[in-house]
C-alpha cells in the first residue's frame, strides 16, 4: 500500500493538537505537529472558547503540517468536545463567541425545561443521558437569558462543524456531534421537531446531518492561499471526540468495554441500535451515535478533571507534573477515603482540593491530609465508580464484559490503570494514547476508500500501536473498599 498522509486536528477543553497521520502497509502511525492551549475566556460574568484564536491555530497547523508531510496531503478533519456550539447570522458571521459548556448560565435550565416536556418524553425521543450542559439546555438558558440573539441566528454548529464551515464554507451537522446535543431523535437521526418546538425553535436552524465519514468540501480560495495548501477535501470524521477514540480502539470480538480516559471517562460498551428504556433513564445511561451505525451506550463520569483542577491550583505554588503527582500517590496509604467525582460540587469549584475535603466532611470521612493522599483519593474513588458503572452495564445490556480498553490520555496513567483491573477484577488492556486523533485520521482514510468498514480500521488501530496489559491482583480488600465506596457517595 501506497503511503497516504491525512491532517487531523483534535481540540480538547484543555489543549488543541494538530497531529500528522500516516497509513501505510496496514498500519497507521501519528506525529504531533503543533500543540496550542484551549481554555475558555472569561468576560462579563460567563466563560467563552475562543473560536478565533483557534481558528487561527488550525490555520497555523495546516501550513505547519503541510511541510511537515513533505508530500501531498490526502485530507483533513476536525474533531472537538461535545455540547457546545456557535450560532451564524445569515451571511455567516458568528453571533458572539460560543459559551463554554461550564459557564454557570444553564443552572435551573433542565427544571426549567421540564415544564415544557417531561424528562421521560426527552430521554424517549434521545436516548442521551441528562447533564445540565448538554445543548438543549444551554439553548433553554439562551432563549431565557437572550432572546434576542437566537432571533438573529440562521444557522446552529457544534464546534467542530463550526471550524469545518470557517475551512469550508459549507454548513452541516456530522452525527457523532449532533448526538451529543439532546435535541437529535436517535431512532430516527433526525432533528427531534417537538423538542425544537418545546424550545420555540424553527428546524431551519438545524442543518443536515452527515454520516462520519463524508466529505464536506474543499478548503475554502481563501483559507488554501493563505496556508499554502492546494483545495484538498475536508472531511466530517467522527467530529465527537469520543466518537473518534472509539472507532480506533484495537479490539475484537464484543466482550469489551471501554473508558475513554480524559477530562472526562466515558466507559461503556458499543451497540448496533440505541438501548433506550426506563431502565436506562432511570441509570441515566446515553446513547451517543458511532462510526458505521453504531451506538456509544455509556456513562459520562467527571474523569481526571478533579486532578487537572488540584494540580493547576497547587501549581500556583509549585510546578508538579502528572507524573509527580502519581508517584506520590503511590506512596500515600491505600483505600482510606474516598468521593463522588460526579458530585455536582465537583463541576467547577472555585478551589478543588476544598471541595474534596468539604464532600468528605459531609460524609463522616476524615479528609485527606495531603496532596498525595487526594490524589491516591481521586484515583481510587475514579476506578471503583468504573466498577459501578461496569455493574450497570451488564444489568442493563445483558451483555458479557471480559475485559476493558482503556484509551486516550488517561491510559497513560498507570495507577489508575491498576486500580481499574483490581477495583473491576478485569484484565484492562490500555493504549492507544492517541486514540482520538488515530480515529480522526482512519474514519477519513474510510471516507476516501483507503479502508473498507469499522473492523479494518480497528485491525489496522491493532497491528500499528503497543498496548499495556494490566492483570487484576484478586485483592479482596478492594470489594470491602467497593461496599465502602457506595455507603459515602449514596451509589
Amino acid at each position: 500500500m501506497d503511503s497516504r498522509l491525512f491532517l487531523a486536528f483534535d481540540l480538547g477543553a484543555e489543549s488543541g493538537r494538530t497531529v500528522l497521520g500516516r497509513l501505510s502497509e496496514g498500519r497507521v502511525h501519528t506525529r504531533e505537529v503543533t500543540r496550542f492551549p484551549n481554555a475558555p475566556t472569561c468576560f462579563l460574568g460567563h466563560q467563552h472558547w475562543n473560536v478565533y484564536g483557534l481558528f487561527e491555530e488550525i490555520k497555523k497547523g495546516i501550513e505547519a503540517g503541510s511541510a511537515e508531510a513533505g508530500m501531498p496531503l490526502e485530507s483533513l478533519a476536525v474533531d472537538t468536545w461535545g455540547v457546545d456550539f456557535g450560532l451564524l447570522a445569515g451571511d455567516g458571521t458568528i453571533l458572539g463567541l460560543p459559551y463554554a459548556y461550564r459557564d454557570g448560565r444553564t443552572e435551573g435550565a433542565m427544571d426549567g425545561f421540564f415544564k415544557r416536556m417531561p424528562r421521560e418524553d426527552v430521554y424517549e425521543r434521545t436516548g442521551i443521558q441528562f447533564l445540565p450542559f448538554n445543548s438543549l439546555f444551554q439553548l433553554f438558558a439562551t432563549a431565557r437569558d437572550n432572546p434576542a440573539l437566537l432571533k438573529r441566528a440562521e444557522t446552529l454548529l457544534f464546534m467542530p462543524d463550526l471550524f469545518t464551515f470557517l475551512l469550508t464554507g459549507v454548513k452541516a451537522s456530522e452525527f457523532t456531534i449532533a448526538s451529543t446535543s439532546q435535541i437529535l431523535n436517535l431512532r430516527l437521526r433526525t432533528w427531534d421537531e417537538a423538542i425544537l418546538s418545546a424550545l420555540n425553535l424553527s428546524s431551519r436552524i438545524m442543518p443536515d446531518v452527515l454520516a462520519p465519514g463524508t466529505m464536506v468540501g474543499t478548503l475554502l480560495p481563501s483559507v488554501s492561499t493563505e496556508t499554502g495548501l492546494q483545495e484538498i477535501p475536508v472531511i466530517a470524521t467522527a467530529s465527537h471526540d469520543t466518537g473518534a477514540a472509539v472507532a480506533a480502539i484495537p479490539a475484537s470480538g464484543e466482550d469489551w468495554a471501554y473508558i475513554s480516559s480524559g477530562t472526562w471517562s466515558l466507559m461503556g460498551v458499543e451497540l448496533p441500535s440505541p438501548l433506550i428504556t426506563p431502565q436506562t433513564l432511570a441509570a441515566n445511561f446515553t446513547n451517543e451515535g458511532g462510526v458505521a451505525g453504531t451506538i456509544r451506550f455509556l456513562k459520562n463520569i467527571a474523569g481526571l478533571w478533579l486532578l487537572q483542577q488540584c494540580r493547576k491550583e497547587w501549581s500556583k505554588n509549585m510546578d508538579l507534573s502528572y507524573d509527580e503527582l502519581t508517584r506520590m500517590a503511590t506512596e500515600a496509604a491505600p483505600l482510606k477515603v474516598f468521593v463522588d467525582p460526579d458530585c455536582p460540587d465537583f463541576l467547577n469549584p472555585p478551589s478543588m482540593s476544598e471541595a474534596i475535603r468539604d464532600f468528605c466532611l459531609r460524609t463522616g470521612q476524615v479528609p485527606p491530609p495531603s496532596q498525595a493522599e487526594i490524589v491516591r483519593c481521586i484515583l481510587e474513588s475514579l476506578a471503583l465508580k468504573y466498577r459501578y458503572t461496569l455493574d450497570q452495564v451488564r444489568l442493563l445490556t445483558a451483555k458479557e464484559v471480559k475485559r476493558i480498553h482503556v484509551i486516550g490520555g488517561g491510559s497513560r496513567n498507570e495507577l489508575l490503570c491498576r486500580f481499574t483491573a483490581d477495583a473491576t477484577h478485569l484484565t484492562v488492556l490500555a493504549g492507544p494514547v492517541e486514540a482520538t486523533a488515530t480515529g480522526n485520521i482512519m474514519v477519513q482514510a474510510l471516507a476516501l476508500g483507503y479502508v473498507k468498514a469499522l473492523s479494518e480500521i480497528r485491525a489496522v488501530v491493532r497491528n500499528s500501536v503497543n498496548v499495556r496489559t494490566y492483570q487484576p491482583t484478586g485483592r479482596a480488600d478492594w470489594d470491602s473498599a467497593y461496599e465502602r465506596f457506595r455507603d459515602v457517595t449514596g451509589l
